[in-house]
Order: structure tokens, then C-alpha cells, then sequence
């Protein structure tokens, strides 16, 4: 279902970021690691005592009904917000709709991962408008908001994704490959050895061993001082 996935790409938002006066984040594949770049010394390893680097967990394909609900309740007992890219025909299920207003209630962050999980760069452009205004209205109907950031499906943008200044794509510096190793205890080892702060984590809430290792992977940087948060604060800081 997610084979041919890129271990990152560049966000397309320096535009929408300069007009709303936030610091550029961009994130860049260099070779087979990825790595956020920016002019904040919070992304530097040489973090100062006083301020906890900081990290974005983040999560696409939800919600699931089975075990999204887990999910939330691990991260909620650990006092952390992450970021959720859903796709749109899973939210439209009648048992995932109280999922998503529970995200929201709690805070989470919750973005655009397209209708039915398709790559956008393949489509004419008003296939690929619309494969995000049906993702936009079902998640708004539920939120009473319309997310602004957006995972495209692949790491394939839409080929007008620069001009279209209303969204923000958002890539990944960190990729475990969960869904293709379904091994939590790999996956925990691949994030805590190359994790840096201001890295953005990619991970599937559809999978339970991917379930399971977001957690340990909270318990383990939470007690190396990282604190978690949402893909916006990562931004704005």
C-alpha cells in the first residue's frame, strides 16, 4: 500500500511562510538521510541547558479505528501532542469520526493526506484539488476547521503545489519505514539512533507495531530532555 514511499522531500511553503513572517523550515533529502535545516539554534545539536530541543511525531494514512484509539491513549497519558495526516474516505467511516473530534479535542494537530491516498503529482490539477477540498470538508465538518497542512501521499507533490499559497507541505526528516517492517523494536532503534532536534517523525497509526513503538520512542527521547510537538510550533519556533 506505501511502497514507493521517498525518505523526504522539499516543503513547498517559503512563500506562505515569508507572508506570515515565520522562520523557514525546510527539509531536504541528501542522499538516503534527511535532515531539517534551519537558522534556529533550537535544530542545533548543541541545544542549551535551558531550552529542551524539540521533535514532531507525526502520523499519516488514519484514522483506524482499531488502533488510532490506542494510540491516543498513549499519548495522552504521556501529555503529547503529535500531528495527524488523514486521509479522507477513513474519516468519512461512521466509528472514525469520534476519533478525529477526539484528536482534535486534545489537542492534536490534524492535516490533509488527500481523499483516497493518491499521488497527486499524477493527476491534472483539478483532480488534485479536488482529492484535497473532499479531505478538507469532511475533516472541517467534523473540527470546524480547514487544515492548512498537508503529507502528500508519496512524497509526490501536485504540480501547482507552489503556487497554491492557502496550504502547507509538510515532508519528514526521520523515516523508520514502519509500514514496510510492521517491526516495532526496529523501528525505535532507527528513530532514537538518528534523531536530532527539529526533526519531523514519520510514522503509520494504521499499524500496531507502529502503535507500539511510537510510544517507547516518546518514553526513551522523553527521557533524553526531547519534548514533542506539533508540526506548527516546529515551525513557528
Amino acid at each position: 500500500m506505501m511502497s514507493g514511499k521517498r525518505w523526504g522531500y522539499v516543503v513547498q511553503f517559503f512563500c506562505l511562510l515569508v507572508f506570515l513572517g515565520m522562520s523557514p523550515f525546510l527539509i531536504k533529502m541528501d542522499g538516503r538521510k534527511t535532515r531539517s535545516v534551519s537558522s534556529d539554534s533550537v535544530r542545533s545539536q548543541n541545544v542549551s541547558d535551558e531550552v529542551k530541543p524539540v521533535v514532531a511525531l507525526t502520523f499519516d494514512d488514519g484514522p483506524n479505528a482499531s488502533s488510532t484509539p490506542i494510540l491516543l491513549d498513549g499519548l495522552k497519558e504521556r501529555k503529547v501532542r503529535a500531528t495527524f495526516f488523514l486521509i479522507g474516505e477513513n474519516v468519512e467511516k461512521d466509528e472514525n469520526e469520534k476519533i478525529v473530534k477526539r484528536m482534535y479535542e486534545e489537542g492534536h494537530l490534524i492535516g490533509n493526506h488527500t481523499y483516497t491516498h493518491c499521488n497527486l503529482s499524477k493527476l491534472e490539477t483539478g483532480e488534485a484539488k479536488k482529492e484535497l477540498e473532499q479531505t478538507d470538508t469532511v475533516i472541517e465538518k467534523i473540527t470546524g476547521k480547514q487544515p492548512v497542512f498537508v503529507r502528500a501521499p508519496y512524497g509526490e507533490l501536485p504540480v501547482d503545489s507552489e503556487q497554491d499559497l492557502n496550504r502547507i507541505y509538510i515532508g519528514w526528516t526521520v523515516d523508520p519505514l514502519d509500514w514496510m517492517t510492521e517491526d516495532a523494536g526496529a523501528v525505535v532503534k532507527t528513530v532514537v539512533e538518528e534523531i536530532n532536534p527539529g526533526d519531523v517523525i514519520l510514522l503509520h497509526d494504521c499499524y500496531p507495531s507502529s502503535v507500539q513503538a511510537a510510544i517507547r520512542i516518546v518514553d526513551l527521547l522523553q527521557g533524553k530532555g526531547y519534548e514533542f510537538v506539533t508540526v506548527d510550533h516546529l515551525i513557528m519556533d
